[in-house]
């Protein structure tokens, strides 16, 4: 049996037919040499079939016999799309500025969250972030790569004549009644600029606590910590495990006439009516502690700082929090108490963090199953010995692809927790200085990131593949 890793279709074959061909021959390129091409097909394709291709494409043809759900998964997956969204762009024929339109249209089309322009020294290239993995869309002559890069540049403010520094900046592009507010970072490589273009949404009106995926127990946890009036709130995890969308969602529930918020943020992802954004500025000295100074003389309530990065920002978070004022951050760490090791590190002293610290929350982004063709498989005969998990499980459910997922196999993404509120003892032995609490932790019965985890997994709401690095670090 093929496995569908043999399906992978680089730029160069996927762009020999179109994806109307693709779909309604149901074929995908495999190879192509000396005038020839080899596609693979379902079992029943013949001899009509090839002669058919030989007259359409002007190529000699070959045919190879393929499992129809693969060369289904394969469809879905490289000739993929939305809507109205464009099966392809024509890079080279059409002017920068337009295609910047449809790469962006596009993207939001697929529900894509960044862009990718990239240049090597034979080729240039665009992928997209789709569901957290990137996907190659288009494969392009560098030589057209210089003229989109300065077409972001000029729609975006920057300096059209500066290729030796990296720069950033922003764009709002609107299209068909659809406006696209979008953070541009621009990094010199060997061979050219890099582009990413990051799409930021417009309004955080359709966020809710109780719609991100904590269980009661923790959304109680979590709430409690924000009702209180002063004392720091922490949302930790990796690069794009939606600690932003958390703290958007926590600012709008908070968000209330008798109070006054203030927000430092790099990027400012979502604008919220009645809350005071500040968009960070380090090249001219607006720091994240350089803005919290300022804040605390203006009156606040709620501060909140887009991330705690270093020892100035987090002292200066203590302070505010110290003096009456709810802090709301994020932090780098991989669990929600491992927090307090990384304040401490930073040259918090303990007393302070156990006076200031509310809540700690850890988060992850996991792929949720399409729910139309999603599998059931026994638990694998080995048990996956080096994987140790919180319960039982008999079964498990697998991705399989099909229409209305694109053949991925997934649809959304949900996230999982982690949340430690800091009741009198976990205060007592952080004033120790004891930076070790997971016996105590689960003496309490606070649900891990492994625990939240494996529960999506025992429900059958995502696969293994999916949570398994959750449940082997945990």
């Amino acid at each position: 049996m093929q496995d569908s890793a043999e399906l992978e279709l680089p730029s160069e074959l996927r762009d020999l037919i179109s994806a109307e061909q693709a779909r309604h021959y149901r074929i995908v390129p495999k190879a192509h040499a000396n005038g020839a091409v080899t596609f693979r097909a379902p079992p029943h394709a013949g001899a009509p079939l090839i002669q058919e291709l030989e007259v359409v494409l002007g190529l000699k043809v070959e045919l190879e016999a393929t499992e129809e759900h693969l060369i289904d998964r394969a469809l879905g997956t490289h000739y993929r799309g939305s809507g109205n969204a464009k099966q392809r762009i024509d890079l080279s024929a059409r002017s920068a500025e337009h295609v910047l339109q449809d790469l962006v249209h596009e993207a939001r089309e697929l529900g894509s969250s960044d862009v990718h322009m990239e240049v090597y020294d034979g080729h240039a290239r665009v992928r997209v972030r789709l569901d957290g993995l990137l996907v190659e869309r288009y494969r392009y002559d560098k030589n057209d790569h210089p003229g989109l890069v300065n077409r972001v540049k000029v729609q975006s403010g920057l300096d059209i004549s500066e290729k030796r520094l990296p720069q950033d900046g922003r764009m709002v592009l609107d299209r068909e009644q659809q406006r696209t507010d979008i953070r541009v970072s621009i990094l010199p490589t060997l061979h050219g600029e890099k582009v990413v273009l990051r799409l930021l949404g417009q309004d955080a009106g359709h966020l809710r606590i109780a719609n991100l995926g904590m269980d009661p127990h923790q959304l109680a946890d979590y709430e409690d910590g924000i009702r209180r009036p002063h004392g720091i709130v922490l949302i930790s995890g990796p690069t794009g495990s939606g600690k932003t969308t958390t703290l958007y969602a926590t600012l709008k529930q908070l968000n209330e006439t008798r109070r006054n918020i203030l927000t430092v943020e790099d990027p400012i992802e979502y604008t919220l009516e009645g809350i005071n954004q500040v968009q960070l500025r380090e090249t001219i000295g607006l720091t994240f502690a350089q803005a919290l100074r300022t804040f605390l003389r203006q009156d606040p309530d709620v501060i909140m700082l887009g991330e705690i990065r270093d020892a100035e920002t987090a002292q200066m978070a203590v302070r505010a929090a110290l003096t009456g004022h709810l802090v709301l951050s994020t932090i780098h760490t991989n669990s929600a108490w491992g927090t307090v090791g990384r304040l401490l590190d930073m040259g918090v002293p303990a007393f302070l963090l156990a006076g200031t610290l509310n809540t700690s929350v850890a988060q992850r982004l996991v792929r949720l199953l399409c729910v139309d063709c999603a599998r059931t498989e026994a638990w694998p005969a080995d048990g996956l010995a080096r994987l140790t998990l919180p319960g039982p499980l008999e079964e498990h459910r697998t991705a399989v692809g099909c229409e209305r997922c694109h053949f991925t196999g997934y649809r959304g993404r949900h996230a999982v927790y982690e949340v430690v509120a800091l009741d009198a003892e976990l205060q007592e032995l952080l004033r120790q200085g004891r930076t070790d609490a997971s016996e105590l932790i689960g003496r309490k019965g606070i649900r891990t990131l492994g625990q939240s985890a494996y529960e999506m997994l025992r429900s059958g709401r995502t696969s293994l593949d999916e949570v398994y690095p959750i449940l082997a670090a945990s």
